[in-house]
Parts: structure tokens; C-alpha cells; sequence
């Protein structure tokens, strides 16, 4: 019975492991996003410094990675750093003192504001910190990259 649960447990385990979603964000000042793994591909849009991306698919140099507006594209991986960032997808969202919705607010940020992510809070919120030094938690609804 034991050895089941144990099995079944490591099975979880991996299957968790193996969903996972695996955000980045762009090291470089702008990389460049391509509709293929080569530097002969398409070049579809530039990507600015410190913006979250999924990574999607890998292969040897280059991530497949998915935007914020659900744009798939290849970068160079060299140009992807592990440092979490979030970019606010909310017309507005606010960062609070606390991590509930009737706290003082720290900060408001327009859409497009990319703040960087600290550690997750209570349900529904991330702890963040603005470039400005506002730290802080903002909705996990008004965020993408957690």
C-alpha cells in the first residue's frame, strides 16, 4: 500500500516538474524575435530589455517563447537571462503595501510597465518592485509572467 502511495506521489512530482511554466526575460537593451531558429529567419519584432517571455520549446542556442499577447517567435537564448519580471496587462494595476485589496496603495503603473518579481504572496498577488523602488504586491490578474 505504501509503496503505491510512493509511486504515486513521485509520479505527481515529475508530471508537476514537467508542467511548469519556465519564464525569462530579455538581458539585452533588444533582441530580436525571429519566426524561426536561425538568424536567416524572419525577423518579425523587436523585444526591449527586462520583458517576460515563456519559454516555450528549446533547441541548441535558440527559445521558442511566448509573449505577453500570446506571440510565438524564436530568440537567440544567449539574449534570455533567469531574472522573473512581470509586464502589466491590466489597462492599470496598482502596487499596495499589502497583499489585500483594501491596502494603501504604493504605486500605480500604466500597461506595458514592467515591474520585477519578488516572490509570491497571499492567492491572486505577487510581491514586486518597480524600477522606481516601489515594492510592494499587485493582482496576479492585472500581471502576466507569473
Amino acid at each position: 500500500m505504501w509503496r503505491r502511495a510512493v509511486v504515486a506521489l513521485t509520479l505527481i512530482s515529475a508530471i508537476s516538474a514537467a508542467l511548469a511554466i519556465d519564464y525569462r526575460s530579455v538581458e539585452v537593451p533588444a533582441a530580436i524575435l525571429y519566426d524561426s531558429p536561425s538568424q536567416k529567419g524572419k525577423k518579425l519584432y523587436l523585444i526591449k530589455a527586462q520583458t517576460p517571455v515563456e519559454a516555450v520549446v528549446r533547441l541548441e542556442g535558440w527559445v521558442k517563447v511566448r509573449d505577453a499577447e500570446g506571440t510565438l517567435a524564436w530568440v537567440e537564448a544567449r539574449n534570455l537571462g533567469e531574472r522573473r519580471t512581470l509586464v502589466v496587462t491590466a489597462s492599470r494595476a496598482e502596487i499596495r503595501e499589502a497583499d489585500k485589496a483594501d491596502s494603501p496603495v504604493v504605486a500605480a503603473l500604466d500597461k506595458w510597465v514592467v515591474v520585477e518579481f519578488l516572490e509570491p504572496a497571499a492567492p491572486g498577488w505577487a510581491k514586486v518592485r518597480h524600477r522606481d523602488g516601489a515594492t510592494g504586491f499587485v493582482r496576479s490578474t492585472q500581471v502576466w509572467g507569473l
